[in-house]
């Protein structure tokens, strides 16, 4: 009895602190919409706004490969061991080697991509090097100011690493509203500093990736993990973290990189294409950020712990509690997103610049990404199934598989479906990459449903039918978010996001939902 009710405030503990970092996090992502309100505002899907998005797209993508994707993934488990079965001081010893030597490597690909910015541009957006001289110039120019951002951020993303295995959620969580600020400070307040106004967010970007490490920095002191870097490729935990990453720069980052190709083939399409994929994947990734990562970054630790534990039973019961809640939201944010595309696009940005054609692409994209929320939602939280356990071999098989078929969707739905067709092609690719990882946790044993399964699908397929049925009673027609004003358009979203939640969660209560069945 003792030990159920320890695993029950564990799971309690798992609830909690996904309800943290998922809390910072919406703060985050409500910020990075009025962020992107601005920016839509001032810039539209102009060439400059396209040039932009170019040049930030390429050090983000890295950041989030090297940094929160394959890094975070290989250092977590290897930290975890170390903190459960050594000392501090080897603790401490690690993360200033560690610190070292991914700072020595950071710095090195930081000034050879500086100098080779054009090259950069012109592999991303091979459209613009062959079609449109000064989109590409443009993107080229901001490239070599945003790039050093990938180094600051990848520090951050290690820092954010270390707090989130020693249980500080909310720091990491709370970070990237920095950027937001910043990004959004720099174009109300400096953009009329520049003669080419879009240079201002440039600038903002790499401002951010300063302000954002040392928020992070007094954190690290207080828990006694902030020694002086050392470069030492040859220690023992270096290695291990770097034998793991290696493998995992395609398992953990694979929507990362058909986000990537999106760009690369939206640039030989018409101007604007990589605009509306941007505002419309900005959009889809808010219950991904709010809630997928949010429950992914709980649980990593979590299945770390259990598995240098030899816990094998809570291991599985850790990953079962965790795809319940990614289907517990993950179901009706895509709905929502699917059923409200256009509204939302036009309650968030259709002012200034953006013009109504805009909303219009938008929506198809955003609709094709809505479709896959789901998918990538999962994918966050059975790849630390693999991770945690140091396999990082599997996933990259699955990865490998996942990006080859994207690429061949993207090729066949691109004539017919121009940018919709590889937003798409994304979500085709993620449902199998998901579908792929799960196969493999049940083969390999480490995964075992629990359980109550048909009752909780019973419940949350009512639930989601009755909201799907309100929101399209009750959701006006397009042409009337078009006619109505800011508040207007806010006050009838809240409305309908606000009915919806509420008859989903009604739904869920009528059918015998608790509390206590998302703790445990």
């Amino acid at each position: 009895m003792a030990d159920e009710g320890r695993e029950t405030r564990k799971s309690a503990g798992l609830l909690r602190s996904s309800g943290l970092v998922g809390l910072m996090t919406l703060l985050s992502r409500i910020l990075g919409l009025v962020r992107d309100v601005v920016v839509a505002s001032h810039f539209g899907a102009s060439g400059s706004a396209d040039a932009f998005f170019v040049a930030f797209k390429i050090p983000n993508f890295l950041r989030r490969l090297f940094a929160e994707g394959a890094f975070s993934q290989a250092f977590v488990p290897v930290l975890s061991e170390y903190r459960t079965q050594r000392t501090l001081f080897d603790v401490q010893l690690l993360v200033a080697r560690v610190a070292g030597s991914l700072g020595s490597v950071l710095i090195c690909i930081t000034v050879l991509s500086v100098v080779a910015a054009p090259v950069l541009t012109a592999i991303f957006a091979p459209g613009f090097y062959m079609h449109d001289s000064e989109r590409y110039e443009l993107a080229s120019e901001m490239l070599r100011i945003t790039f050093p951002y990938l180094g600051l951020i990848s520090m951050t993303a290690f820092a954010g690493a270390i707090l989130n295995s020693y249980e500080r959620f909310a720091v990491p969580a709370f970070t990237p509203v920095l950027l937001n600020l910043c990004l959004i400070g720099a174009t109300l307040l400096f953009s009329e500093w520049f003669e080419r106004p879009v240079f201002a967010l440039a600038w903002g970007v790499l401002v951010a990736g300063f302000v954002q490490l040392a928020f992070q920095l007094p954190f690290l002191w207080r828990i006694r993990l902030l020694p002086g870097p050392v470069v030492d490729f040859s220690h023992p935990g270096v290695k291990k973290i770097m034998t793991l990453m290696l493998p995992a720069l395609f398992g953990v980052s694979v929507a990362q990189v058909n986000l990537l190709l999106d760009t690369v083939l939206a640039s030989f399409l018409q101007m604007g294409s990589v605009s509306w994929l941007y505002y419309s994947d900005r959009l889809s990734e808010l219950p991904l950020g709010v809630f997928g990562i949010a429950i992914a970054t709980v649980i990593l630790p979590a299945l770390s712990r259990k598995h240098a534990e030899k816990s094998l039973d809570q291991f599985s019961h850790t990953l079962d509690w965790a795809l319940r809640m990614v289907l517990l939201i993950g179901l009706p944010a895509a709905l929502a997103l699917v059923l409200l595309a256009e509204p939302l696009l036009i309650t968030l940005f259709h002012y200034g610049a953006l013009t109504e054609r805009d909303v219009d692409m938008a929506s198809g994209s955003l609709q094709a990404y809505g479709c896959g929320v789901l998918a990538f939602m999962l994918i966050k939280v059975l790849a630390p199934g693999f991770f945690a356990r140091q396999d990082t071999r599997t996933p990259v098989r699955i990865a490998v598989i996942a990006m080859a078929v994207n690429m061949v969707l993207n090729l066949i739905l691109i004539w017919p479906l121009a940018h919709v067709g590889l937003a798409l092609a994304t979500t085709l690719s993620a449902f199998l990459n998901a579908g792929l990882l799960l196969r493999g946790l049940l083969r390999e044993g480490v995964f075992h449903w629990q359980p109550g399964w048909g009752l909780w699908l019973l419940r949350l397929g009512s639930a989601n039918l009755v909201m799907v049925a309100l929101l399209l009673y009750l959701s006006p027609a397009v042409v009337q978010w078009f006619d109505w004003g800011l508040v207007d358009r806010v006050w009838q979203m809240s409305l309908l996001v606000l009915l919806g939640a509420g008859a989903y969660a009604a739904v869920l209560l009528l059918t015998g939902l608790r509390l206590r069945h998302l703790r445990a």
